[in-house]
Parts: C-alpha cells; sequence; structure tokens
C-alpha cells in the first residue's frame, strides 16, 4: 500500500513510528523525514509489541514543522494520531487500532498470560480506545479497505468512510496454469491464532487430501504439531514467482479466518483460483459464492469439511474468477484514489 501510495505521491515526505532499512529494502529511505523517538531503541524495533503502551504518546510526539496542503495516513492504528500539520487528512484505514477494540488480538503479545487479561488487557485496551477516538477527530475523510471496516469505523469512531479495495499486482499475480493437476489445496499468511490453520489442518487430517501451507509466524511449532497427515506440507517462505505458480495450480484456496480485507485471497483469486472462504469478513466480500468459491458459516474444521465436499461436486470457471479478481488490479485503486483526492480539493496535478 505504501509503495503505491508514493507511485501516485512519488515526492511526499513519509513520517513513520518505527523504521527498519532492512526489512523493507530500502525503499523507503528518499522519502523518509520523520520517525518516533521510540525508532532509536532497536529493541523497540525488533520487540515492538511490548510497547504498545508507549505508541500513543510516541504518536502524539511525532510532528512537522510545516504544514501540508495534503496529509494521508495509511493506518491500522497509529498514523492517523501523528501531530502532523496538515489542510487536509485522508486516512486509508486498514483496521481501527486492534489493542484497542479487539482485545483477542493481543493473544500474540509476548508478554502478561492471557489469564490476566482482567487485570491487564482490559485497563490498557480502555486507554487505547480513548486515544484511538480522539485521534480519528484529526481526520477529515476515512477510506477502508472493504466494507467490512466500514461498519467498524461506523460504529467505532461514528463517521462514514469510502471503500477503495487494496491494490495487487497484476506484474506478480496473474494466471499461470501448468498442465499438472491441481491436487492440492493452498493456504498462505501468516501462521496467526485466529487465521485458521489449526482447523483445516484438523479437518485434513481426517480428509487425507494434499495441504500446502506457505507463510511463518508464532503459531508454526503449534500447528507443526497438530500434523497427523503426510499429506500436510509447510512451505517457510517461497518466491513471488513460485506464489504466483502456487496460486494459480491450487486446486482451491482456503481462507477461514475472519479478515479486514485478505490480501492472499484477492492475489489467489487473480490467479484465478477457487476461494473456500468463512462468510464473514472480507472473505465474504471477495468470494461470491458458487461463482467464484464457495462459502461456509462456521470456524470449525467439520464445516470446512462439508465446503470442501461441496466444492468438489461444483464446477468453477478459473478465467472467470481471475476476471472478478481484476476489481482488485492497482490500476484500479490509482484510478480511485485519484478521483478521491480530486474531490477533497487537492491542487497538485494528479
Amino acid at each position: 500500500m505504501l509503495e503505491v501510495l508514493l507511485e501516485i505521491f512519488p515526492d511526499a515526505d513519509l513520517y513513520t513510528l518505527l523504521y527498519d532499512r532492512e526489512k523493507t529494502f530500502g525503499l523507503f529511505e528518499r522519502n523518509l523525514v520523520g520517525t518516533s523517538l521510540l525508532n532509536q531503541f532497536p529493541i523497540v524495533k525488533q520487540k515492538h509489541r511490548l510497547f504498545i503502551p508507549l505508541m500513543p504518546i510516541a504518536s502524539n510526539a511525532l510532528t512537522s514543522k510545516e504544514e501540508y496542503d495534503l496529509v494521508i495516513s495509511s493506518t491500522a492504528g497509529y498514523a492517523k494520531g501523528f501531530h502532523i500539520k496538515g489542510k487536509y487528512h485522508i486516512s486509508y484505514c486498514h483496521s481501527p487500532l486492534r489493542y484497542a477494540w479487539e482485545i483477542d488480538y493481543l493473544k500474540n503479545l509476548p508478554f502478561a498470560p492471557w489469564p490476566l487479561k482482567e487485570m491487564v488487557v482490559h485497563p490498557m485496551a480502555k486507554i487505547l480506545r480513548k486515544w484511538d477516538i480522539h485521534a480519528a477527530t484529526h481526520v477529515n475523510l476515512f477510506i477502508t479497505n472493504s466494507n467490512y471496516i466500514k461498519e467498524k469505523v461506523k460504529s467505532y469512531y461514528k463517521r462514514e468512510a469510502l471503500v477503495i479495495y487494496p491494490p495487487v499486482d497484476t506484474k506478480i499475480f496473474f494466471p499461470e496454469p501448468t498442465q499438472d493437476e491441481k491436487d492440492y489445496y493452498l493456504m498462505v499468511g501468516r501462521l496467526l491464532y485466529y487465521k485458521g490453520f489449526d482447523i483445516a489442518i484438523k479437518a485434513f487430517n481426517r480428509l487425507r487430501k494434499p495441504l500446502i501451507i506457505v507463510g511463518n509466524g508464532p503459531e508454526y511449532a503449534k500447528l507443526k504439531a497438530l500434523v497427523r497427515s503426510p499429506l500436510i506440507e509447510f512451505r517457510n517462505s517461497v518466491s513471488d514467482n513460485e506464489l504466483r505458480k502456487l496460486y494459480s495450480n491450487a486446486k482451491a484456496f482456503l481462507f477461514p479466518q475472519i479478515e479486514d480485507f485478505g490480501l492472499v485471497a484477492a492475489e489467489a483469486q487473480l490467479c484465478g483460483a477457487p476461494i473456500i472462504a468463512f462468510n464473514q469478513g472480507g472473505g465474504a466480500e471477495i468470494v461470491t459464492h458458487k461463482k467464484t468459491g464457495i462459502h461456509f458459516n462456521e470456524q470449525t474444521s467439520e464445516a470446512i469439511e462439508q465446503a470442501i465436499q461441496e466444492f468438489e461436486v461444483s464446477q468453477f470457471n478459473r478465467r472467470e474468477i481471475a476476471k472478478a479478481g481484476e476489481r482488485f488490479m492497482k490500476e484500479q485503486f490509482i484510478n480511485n484514489f485519484k478521483k478521491v483526492v480530486r474531490a477533497s480539493g487537492y491542487k497538485e496535478t494528479l
């Protein structure tokens, strides 16, 4: 997202809480003009979740010397609260601050055992929620990545929002089928507790069908221990080219989680893969039941098994699936975003 925004505004100044040149491959070096005080401490960049209570303070302290005609925040939390002076502020909201509104997300934290949530997590979330509501008052216009997040913005901030789907690069993700038989199912993403890898593994232990899981994360050891079938395979990292081929040649892509949007599902769709998705969040928007995939309505291994059985007696046109994914093309995002910026009265030529 940030790369594409800087493609639209190549001379924009960039402010961020934390910056790691190596992890971002130096892509943003030319635009970077400001980071927070926390950026001076390597431990914060390495273990940023340990410092969640300090993030609002660091955000408030991040200021600019000049006033801009236009401020754009790309955020799932803190950036909309930076004290960057601007005449008009557009916030592209990937999600309201998770740690404030969805405390189950804090299960991934490396501190405060979950049994202590009443003592630690709830009070912290209450403070963050108050800060987040105030930070939203800095925004003139909200854009969200899905109707699902649009409803959250309305519920939490009492604000209306426009929906512009995130950009997928079709130079990377496009159908590339081979002559090989499509006999494997595919999952892709960070191995986090809420993404449903565990229930998929349990389903495929019983189904005895091939499943490839691409990704890494804190749940890796736990998920690996659940495997009982020799047909379940983990791949920690793959190149973009390898991922495109995996999407293009998968029998179907599994998406059992509730996501704000679900970029991996959009990538899979652009590659022509049918998607078996949980019917909430981004999966409900990306997948059209019986046309581009199958919806299921319970996050259980049994529901996944039933959805796969339904999928295997259904017919799908992979060319039409890829066509449906074109609404997520980068060019579509750029055109839609430019229209919104022009409507805001921004005077620079776009």
